[in-house]
């Protein structure tokens, strides 16, 4: 059986950066931090105050009724937003497709927890008798999301959410790679969508010690590659790409942005929450990647890294780059947008992908902002291009994600010239 190729047709987003594409693409060149003071809740007793929140989000204007609003926790309203942006964008008109050939993949990794917080905080407080929302389970599971992307289009192809922590969206569009490339689809809305700044959820990061507390500046506090860093800072939205069967986007004149020609999952079986500090699992995930694309480590421009800003990940993360890359790691650029983004935790994989489309459209190779000083454990002739974007052709991008739980995927990009 001949697979078939798989293109990007279409991309939407909502996440601290913007609410657009046009939004989130300048300000990524541009090196702007999306954090800011928690609002979502009063954090001023935890260890944690600051986060990178969406900002000014009105679902209405992403042809969400006021009505279904309410039946939403946010998490699915971003992803809601982030798909009618990425459909405006690849221009399919449903009413003339095969509707039982579309499907819907969205990943999250931990779904409606605001609303599992605010329902259960409810009932603890008046000992009553229990009396919850009647949309609490549709608004709190995590497969919602593509469940209402799929019923606002009538879509009927496959439908359903993944969840391996931060890489769940990566593991949503490695999916969706597979299923249209052995024929059970031919288009599929793949990424992902969180939205979990929440007590619950700031609360147990605090508790894991995985968090930045850097709260006296927070514009700066996620700081990849810098020996003061000190975790991770929450960031929340949604990131959807539209994937598509490559002859068929040829034929109806779709815009092309890249194809998707390589995937890896792996495994570290080591820790819980903490790397492999060799790296083992990343080395192999992105080997997998690389042979899949049949691509050669010195044929890649850019990779987007994981790049969390905690102690341990960016120093294994890197080994893990020299191991398969050897000389030419240190020609390629590497870059962790969450130093502007934060972390979206299961939306990562999604955005930090747009990010390589991102700089293929642009030319452009976002930057790891926020460096400062030098750790001795990490080797700065890599180009981790720091503080500042850079201008260079990117024909082949890769985007590394690592939940926690050991789950590791890498995807693979290729321009078509």
């Amino acid at each position: 059986m001949e697979l078939r190729r798989v293109v990007i047709t279409g991309i939407g987003t909502i996440n601290p950066l913007g609410n657009s594409i046009s939004e989130y693409f300048t300000n990524l060149n541009n090196g702007v931090s999306g954090a800011c003071p928690i609002t979502r809740f009063d954090a001023s007793l935890f260890k944690t105050k600051f986060a990178c929140e969406v900002k000014n989000f009105d679902p209405t204007q992403f042809g969400i009724d006021k009505k279904e609003v309410k039946r939403m926790d946010l998490f699915a309203q971003f992803a809601m937003a982030a798909s009618y942006e990425a459909v405006n964008d690849s221009k399919l008109d449903f009413e003339n497709e095969d509707k039982d050939r579309i499907g819907v993949i969205i990943g999250s990794g931990i779904g409606g927890i605001t609303t599992l917080t605010l329902e259960a905080m409810g009932y603890s407080e008046g000992g009553r008798v229990p009396r919850f929302n009647p949309f609490m389970i549709p608004k709190m599971i995590p497969d919602i999301a593509a469940g209402l992307v799929s019923i606002k289009y009538g879509l009927r192809g496959p439908n359903y959410a993944t969840v391996s922590a931060c890489a769940s969206s990566c593991h949503a569009m490695i999916n969706a790679f597979d299923i249209i490339r052995l024929g059970k689809a031919d288009v599929i809305l793949t990424g992902g969508s969180e939205a979990g700044i929440s007590i619950q959820s700031v609360g147990g990061f605090n508790s894991a010690q995985a968090l930045s507390v850097r709260n006296e500046d927070y514009l700066t506090a996620s700081r990849p590659f810098d020996k003061t860093r000190d975790g991770f800072v929450m960031g929340e939205g949604a990131g959807i790409l539209i994937f598509e069967e490559y002859e068929r986007a040829v034929a109806r004149g779709a815009k092309i942005y890249a194809e998707v020609c390589g995937t890896g999952m792996t495994a570290d079986a080591y820790h819980i929450t903490a790397p492999h500090p060799d790296g083992c699992g990343a080395t192999k995930v992105m080997e997998l990647a690389l042979a899949e694309a049949g691509i050669k480590p010195e044929e890649v421009d850019y990779i987007n890294v994981h790049g969390t800003s905690t102690p341990l990940g960016d120093i294994a993360e890197l080994k893990a780059i020299k191991a398969v890359f050897g000389e030419h790691a240190y020609n390629v650029n590497i870059s962790s947008t969450k130093s502007m983004t934060g972390h979206l935790l299961g939306g990562a994989g999604a955005i930090e992908s747009i990010a390589c489309i991102s700089a293929m459209e642009t030319g452009i190779i976002p930057p790891t902002i926020n460096f400062k000083e030098e750790d001795p454990e990490i080797d700065y002739k890599l180009n981790l291009t720091l503080n500042k974007a850079q201008k260079r052709e990117v024909n082949v991008a890769i985007n590394n994600v690592f939940g926690f739980g050991g789950h590791n995927a890498c995807m693979v990009f290729k321009k078509i010239k």
